[in-house]
């Protein structure tokens, strides 16, 4: 199984900037790819940015320019800094592992972003 430890997130003003991080323990061999999904209130869970081991990169089109995933594989860590925040960037953000194959998601327990104008 995976674990996953997410670190970061809080309160910040518009134009600021945060970082996210993930790490994976556990059976690390397993993990597909890992990224963020985000929720806010009242709507629906969406993928922020993913990365795959082999280093494919998606984001979500409305942070592209503003959000960059990285992972550090030594660490076993994923990372999502976040420039130029928008006050509807507010949610709560879940790292997730995609592992065995592409067959299930791992999210960890989220992180509060939040965004004041």
């Amino acid at each position: 199984q995976v674990q996953l430890v997410e670190s970061g997130g809080g309160l910040v003003q518009a134009g600021g900037s945060l970082t996210l991080s993930c790490k994976a323990s556990g059976s690390i061999g397993t993990i597909n790819a890992m990224g963020w999904y985000r929720q806010a209130p009242g709507s629906q869970r969406e993928l922020v940015a993913r990365i795959t081991m082999t280093g494919d990169i998606v984001y979500l089109d409305s942070v592209k320019g503003r959000f960059t995933i990285s992972r550090d594989n030594a660490k076993n860590t994923v990372s999502l800094q976040m420039n130029s925040l928008k006050p509807e960037d507010t949610a709560v953000y879940y790292c997730n592992a995609v592992i065995i194959n592409w067959s299930r998601n791992i999210r960890g327990q989220g992180l509060q972003v939040t965004v004041s104008s």
